[in-house]
């Protein structure tokens, strides 16, 4: 994915600070196909932090985990690996702190994925922008389609070619939440990007949740966001109050999509109205890796009958 060294057939573009799928041809040659999707965004998921204490219970396995990456130097020169962050807590991550920055300010850009109602699968940025790639006689487009699919490709499934997909979103604020209790506060970037205004990693998750959680909300007008123009789910008072969990939502104004009824996935929304609505940043920060984010009523209950 991003070797030292090399610069041609990896799939991070360190002029544009984004990861690209990449096409090898037949001949051996490999072309990045530059489409700022959110397979460029899973990189930030691909973290995990180890509490203090790790250290300390495995003094045996850390010198070794040290010695393979003094062996290895090319292994690990562009991930993050080793150093200590807050309550001398450790990351592994595929991202370093100014590439994660790179790809944060993609993410956080309104033009770009940062949708008011989430995270898009494909930037907004290919609205205007398509990218066109040639094979022959074969020419592939893909633009930004913040709705249901243009074409009948994989199926007419739009998930992925702009729309906002409430998985993907879940993995990127589970993400967030990951990188704060290592970053801690004091790490911080632009929400949105070019806003002037700076979150903390906590912050931004928070924000993500806000604006998810906004599609199924009144606005100022007494319109819910996930009924787009429907009169009868909007304003009949058989029906207004009666939410449903479609499959995924526009990319822009965050009318639902697809099915109806994908509670699998978009009820994850009453889990983010729940943690954001109990959990602060600093209770989090620094109660992470003691317990487990839940409920305790339900335990307590049974406890004590």
């Amino acid at each position: 994915m991003d070797r030292v060294g090399v610069h041609h057939d990896e799939l991070w573009d360190e002029q544009d600070g984004f990861f690209y799928d990449l096409l090898r041809l037949p001949n051996g040659q490999a072309v990045r196909l530059k489409v700022r999707s959110m397979v460029g965004l899973l990189s930030v998921c691909a973290s995990t932090v180890f509490p203090a204490e790790l250290a300390e219970r495995l003094p045996r396995f850390m010198q070794r985990a040290g010695d393979f990456a003094r062996r290895h130097p090319d292994l690990v020169a562009n991930i993050q690996a080793g150093r200590p962050g807050y309550g001398k807590r450790r990351l592994l991550a595929l991202l370093p702190d100014d590439k994660l920055r790179r790809v944060l300010g993609y993410m956080l850009d309104e033009t770009e994925f940062l949708s008011p109602f989430g995270i898009r699968s494909v930037s907004r940025h290919h609205r205007d922008h398509p990218y066109i790639f040639s094979v022959g006689a074969a020419v592939h487009r893909v633009d930004y389609e913040p709705a249901e699919s243009t074409s009948g490709l994989f199926g007419g499934n739009s998930n992925w070619r702009g729309p906002i997909w409430f998985p993907i979103n879940l993995l990127l604020i589970r993400a967030l939440l990951n990188l704060y209790t290592f970053y801690g506060p004091s790490f911080t970037v632009e929400c949105p990007t070019g806003s002037g205004v700076h979150m903390n990693l906590f912050e931004v998750a928070r924000e993500l949740a806000r604006r998810l959680t906004s599609i199924f909300v009144r606005d100022a007008q007494g319109a819910r966001p996930v009924y787009g123009g429907s009169a009868t789910f909007q304003s009949d008072p058989h029906w207004r109050d009666l939410i449903l969990f479609y499959e995924y939502f526009h990319g822009d104004n965050g009318t639902g999509l697809g099915a109806s009824h994908q509670t699998g996935w978009t009820g994850l929304v009453a889990g983010l109205i729940r943690i954001f609505g109990n959990l602060d940043a600093e209770t989090f920060l620094e109660s992470w890796g003691r317990e487990p984010l839940r409920d305790r009523a339900p335990a307590a209950t049974a406890a004590n009958r």
